[in-house]
């Protein structure tokens, strides 16, 4: 049976636990989302990560692309990890790009060179699904310009050419990697693209050459070759084992989910766990535990609504203790009171059965907190997380206030060894989510993680 571990908030800063299949055998699946800090010391998710590349036999990517970004130190090295799977760092793991995933070839092909610069041995055990789709520099100029012509309603893009990407896919007018070893295929291709982009941006897309990226793809070919498999078979042979460990990388958490998250503030594609299960032919019926990871506090990073965001002393204070700094851009994220009605909104679309509360330890200095459980519109309370943005700005946010506990809780090993109050915090989510909070990071060392029985 497989486990799966999902983030439920936005995306920002999320933590797994490992598993271990010997309780209840066949496969286990865990899902944790990029764009972990950078800061290994600031929650210990580089740490962990390494834990579960370790003991994983396949790691493999679900969706997204080279948008997001993490960092595991093994053996006193850093590696940065984007579009490759970090399970890189485990020799005896096999690695997978999965065919929902959006690929910027030169992007692979740098990233593979910075980890072998490492000493990083990576032979043999990298792949790329012949389904995935190329992600070509013409995407990342359109990126921008799409951002120019938001405006003030900018999504706030890494500009990876991650949305242009999928939507070309979408439009079946995108290229998958399969086609990139068939020369006139992906020439024709590219020009219609080029062509067509040409004439909705006119000037503004006058400093790319389709024939010099048509030339740029020519040299990839050969090399690319030795990297591309049809995944399905890979993943169905995993699934009838029955000691195959798979750690799946996702890119993103539920709020920034295409179709259930803050449209049009998402990414390009699905982050929850649908988008596990078509982006690597995984079979739900492996599935054993859904694992919801839920920071003590709500963060996001670049534009959207972010209803419990503290824009005060409150929310810099999190921000500076929780060292809250995104990845990929480096911008500070915004951060807020932990949002209830998110987490039992992400709940009910993924159906978790145990969450972990990440950063328990960051609200040591609290003397109260707040948790938003409610979004009220003229004294109505709705019934769930809003599809319309306009609507959840007009919502008048409940909060209840809970006690804070002002005495460490870092490195607290057993649930007995928290504050009173912290337990109280932590009883409180459970109850309001109708989830049990399974396990509980306390700190930044790897060992900082309670597991309640």
């Amino acid at each position: 049976m497989a486990t799966i571990v999902l983030g439920s908030q936005f995306g920002d800063e999320v933590m797994v636990l490992s598993i271990s299949n010997r309780n209840f055998g066949g496969i286990t699946v865990l899902l944790w989302q990029r764009n972990a800090t950078t800061n290994d010391q600031a929650v210990g998710k580089g740490k962990l990560v390494d834990i579960l590349c370790a003991s994983s036999h396949i790691c493999a990517r679900s969706a997204g692309g080279n948008n997001a970004g993490h960092t595991i130190v093994a053996n006193g090295i850093t590696y940065d990890f984007h579009i490759l799977p970090s399970g890189l760092v485990n020799p005896k793991c096999m690695n997978l790009i999965g065919s929902g995933v959006v690929v910027h070839v030169p992007s692979f092909f740098k990233e593979l060179a910075d980890l072998k610069e490492k000493g990083l041995d990576t032979e043999g055990r990298i792949y790329i699904s012949d389904r995935a789709h190329v992600v070509f520099d013409l995407h990342q100029l359109v990126d921008g310009l799409e951002e120019q012509e938001l405006g003030k309603g900018a999504v706030g893009t890494t500009k990876k050419g991650i949305g242009p990407s999928y939507s070309t896919k979408s439009a079946r007018s995108g290229v998958r990697i399969s086609e990139i070893f068939d020369k006139e295929t992906i020439d024709s291709k590219l020009r219609t693209l080029a062509h067509s982009f040409q004439k909705r941006y006119g000037a503004l897309l006058k400093g790319y050459d389709v024939e010099e990226e048509i030339l740029r793809m020519d040299k990839y070919r050969s090399d690319l070759q030795e990297f591309v498999i049809d995944a399905i078979p890979l993943i169905e042979s995993a699934q009838s084992s029955n000691d195959t460990k798979i750690l799946v990388e996702g890119a993103n958490a539920l709020m920034l989910d295409v179709d259930y998250g803050t449209y049009p503030y998402v990414t390009s594609s699905n982050t929850g766990i649908g988008g596990v299960f078509t982006g690597l032919a995984l079979s739900p019926f492996k599935v054993k535990e859904i694992i919801g990871v839920v920071k003590a506090y709500t963060t996001r990073v670049g534009g959207g609504p972010l209803p419990t965001e503290q824009l005060n002393e409150q929310g810099e204070k999190l921000q500076s203790i929780g060292r809250e700094f995104g990845v990929t851009t480096g911008r500070k994220r915004r951060c807020g009171w932990l949002d209830l009605v998110i987490v039992k909104y992400s709940t009910a679309i993924n159906h978790y059965t145990a969450l972990n509360l990440t950063k328990l330890d960051i609200l040591d200095d609290f003397p109260t907190i707040e948790v938003a459980t409610a979004y009220k519109i003229d004294g109505e309370e709705l019934e769930s997380f809003p599809a319309d943005l306009n609507k959840l700005a007009r919502a008048e946010i409940v909060y209840t206030t809970l006690p804070g506990w002002q005495k460490p809780s870092t490195g607290a090993k057993a649930y007995y060894d928290l504050p009173k109050n912290a337990r109280a915090y932590v009883e409180y989510i459970e109850a309001f989510v109708g989830v049990k909070v399974k396990y509980i990071g306390t700190g930044p060392a790897r060992e900082d993680m309670i597991v309640r029985a």
